[in-house]
């Protein structure tokens, strides 16, 4: 399966997004000692997602139709559908994400798939924060973070 790559220009700098044909498999922020994808064919997977990250970084768009393909541990994986549940606007704790996941005693375990999450933003990682209420690390930094919140109306302390 071919993976086929492009980028996006955002407020918070110029996006890599990758995606085979089975859906995006990552968004990396900039800065982020990547490795550079070669931009291949236009994909439309890709062209969708540039549509809907551009709509959301607008105000425009609160739900996400991308069709994701993640690779993961099983327990990563349930971890990062439970973070795809967390409504537009709302925050939850890695504490409530580890309930979400039947392993309320997981929250540290639960930080650790949300930090290996290869789709932020679309697989809203951004949401979860401290159990209180603070901001606490984010693949892309805490201004970053801080600003999806905001764009999403989230009020947190930190």
């Amino acid at each position: 399966m071919t993976l086929c790559c492009d980028s996006l220009a955002t407020p918070m700098g110029v996006l890599q997004l990758s995606a085979t044909d089975l859906g995006l498999t990552s968004i990396r922020f900039p800065d982020a000692n990547l490795r550079q994808c070669k931009p291949k064919r236009s994909h439309p997977i890709l062209e969708q997602s540039k549509q809907e990250l551009s709509a959301y970084f607008r105000g425009d768009l609160t739900h996400f139709s991308i069709p994701l393909a993640w690779e993961g541990t099983s327990f990563q994986e349930a971890v990062w559908r439970a973070l795809v549940a967390i409504p537009f606007g709302h925050t939850v704790s890695y504490a409530d994400i580890a309930v979400a996941v039947g392993r309320p005693r997981a929250a540290r375990p639960v930080g650790g798939a949300v930090g290996r999450n290869p789709i932020p933003i679309i697989v809203p990682c951004h949401r979860v924060i401290g159990s209180d209420r603070s901001l606490t690390g984010f693949t892309g930094g805490l201004t970053i973070k801080e600003t999806l919140l905001q764009l999403e109306g989230c009020v947190v302390s930190d």
